[in-house]
């Protein structure tokens, strides 16, 4: 039977270790045991975290929590829902966090930028998701929204109600992203008509889009690129 936290040394404790040494000197199994709080039978916290870190099918690590929904969560043993819906907040904040940093510099001059910062997020969505991506004079990013999900049909997709949220966050110019979860991300009909339709509102109010990005498994297409837009 493991040693339960407890009965570990002191300087072995995570919560005592975080208070001694700061946060940086725990694990991720350790950082993570601290939010889990208790273990299962048999089990201590840290064994039952590093569990956790191994559960995501997609990424292992602690980049996986960010993959796992809390019904997922909750098929790890240990893990009821309390705990899954405290991890799931976890893997969103620390995901808020790092956007929220790096939308204050990040300037998206070209559309395999673009794809570099969304790909880990968008390659593995189960659906389709269509994100609107709203700049400055500069290409610089004010702000990303996601409106639609689901198929990413022409016919449901507004560009109204794209460029309410553009003027809203005085965005000067736009770009749009969306996701294949085929992995294929080789531009659909409606993927044009969707395109062309948002460019030419675009030009009507005066709010350019600049490019419509398609996320496939590791790679992506530029409508600008394919001459499209």
């Amino acid at each position: 039977m493991s040693k339960k936290v407890k009965e570990m040394a002191a300087e072995e404790r995570p919560y005592e270790k975080c208070l001694t040494h700061g946060a940086k000197a725990l694990t991720d199994a350790e950082l993570l045991a601290i939010i889990i709080r208790t273990g299962t039978r048999g089990e201590n916290s840290i064994e039952l975290a590093g569990r956790v870190l191994e559960s995501s099918c997609m990424v292992q690590g602690i980049l996986g929590l960010q993959h796992l929904t809390v019904p997922e969560l909750m098929k790890v043993k240990g893990i009821g829902k309390v705990k899954a819906v405290q991890l799931a907040c976890l893997a969103e904040l620390s995901k808020r966090m790092a956007r929220t940093r790096l939308s204050e510099r990040i300037i998206f001059s070209s559309p395999e930028e673009i794809a570099g910062y969304f790909m880990e997020e968008m390659r593995h969505k189960e659906q389709e998701e269509l994100y609107v991506l709203m700049m400055d004079g500069k290409n610089r990013l004010l702000y990303e929204t996601s409106l639609f999900k689901g198929t990413v049909n022409a016919s449901l997709v507004s560009p109204r109600e794209i460029f309410i949220e553009a003027m809203k966050h005085q965005a000067v110019t736009i770009a749009l992203l969306h996701n294949h979860p085929s992995g294929d991300p080789s531009p659909s009909r409606e993927d044009v008509l969707i395109t062309r339709r948002i460019r030419d509102t675009g030009e009507l109010v005066g709010i350019p889009l600049l490019d419509h990005v398609i996320i496939g498994d590791t790679n992506y297409v530029s409508m600008k690129e394919r001459g499209i837009l």
